[in-house]
């Protein structure tokens, strides 16, 4: 499957929407219904330079066929909407310079450029039966923050903490709900404010579903306070480790899935 960049649009300095759309995207979401997950994502397969293969290409057949060095990197990204009727589909890319395969696409992606990719997948969608919705992230989990926020009918309550690098790099976000939304920032003196934001917390009344997604360290803080200080249930939390700080894209993903099994185990 494959989309063709249609528009690029920076929303923060941090943050670049690239819309896809185009006949290679049909049939991308034939079971979403009226109510999809709202962590849904998709796995980019992203050449390497000097690639023998593409725009088009099938991932695993060149996984078959290529050497390791020249297979695609992939990369997952939430699905910050789809529109079934006009085949358009809507990312959002966490860019800090070059760095990073997905992240230096998405600085430099023109309208033409074709993106391939596979999915959609999905895990998560805000309990409709808890009291409250309890939603903290970085910048990376932004976009799946922001289509849950958007999800919750009025009546709903949230609370949603957000980390950035300042106040121009923060993102409006809309929701019918009644929702406490606030931002913390990163100085050279407090980089990972987030893990405090939480903790200053008092623990709402009432069933809390939490979705706790960004920096592997920062939500494992996070997820031993809500599971030891609020008593939170396993079953009522989603907590992921998108990356982590000082490691590389692919150096974290050799290790990521030791590192959650250790998380898993955090009393």
């Amino acid at each position: 499957m494959h989309g063709v960049v249609t528009s690029v649009e920076r929303l923060t300095p941090s943050l670049v929407r690239v819309v896809l759309g185009g006949d290679g995207l049909s049939g991308f979401w034939p079971d979403a219904g009226e109510t999809p997950d709202t962590d849904a994502y998709v796995n980019l397969a992203l050449p390497p330079a000097g690639a023998d293969y593409g725009p088009v290409f099938d991932p695993a057949e060149v996984k078959e066929t290529h050497p390791r060095e020249l297979q695609p990197a992939r990369r997952r990204y939430t699905v910050r909407a789809w529109d079934p009727d006009a085949l358009l589909l809507t990312l959002d890319f966490v860019v800090h310079g070059d760095e990073g395969a997905a992240g230096a696409l998405a600085a430099s992606a023109r309208p033409g450029d074709v993106l391939v990719l596979t999915g959609p997948g999905s895990g998560y969608r805000p309990d409709p039966s808890a009291d409250v919705h309890l939603l903290v992230g970085d910048e990376s989990a932004v976009p799946a923050i922001a289509v849950a926020l958007e999800s919750l009918p009025a009546g709903a309550r949230a609370v949603v903490r957000l980390v950035c690098d300042g106040p121009d790099h923060e993102l409006a976000l809309v929701t019918r709900a009644d929702a406490d939304v606030a931002w913390v920032h990163r100085t050279p003196e407090d980089p990972t404010p987030l893990p405090a934001a939480v903790a200053a917390l008092a623990r709402p009344e009432g069933r809390v579903h939490a979705f706790v997604h960004g920096e592997a360290d920062e939500v494992r803080e996070i997820r031993r306070h809500l599971l030891g200080t609020w008593g939170l249930a396993r079953s009522d939390m989603s907590c992921s480790p998108y990356w982590r700080r000082t490691m590389t894209d692919e150096a974290w993903r050799a290790v990521k899935r030791e590192y959650v099994k250790a998380m898993d185990a955090d009393a």
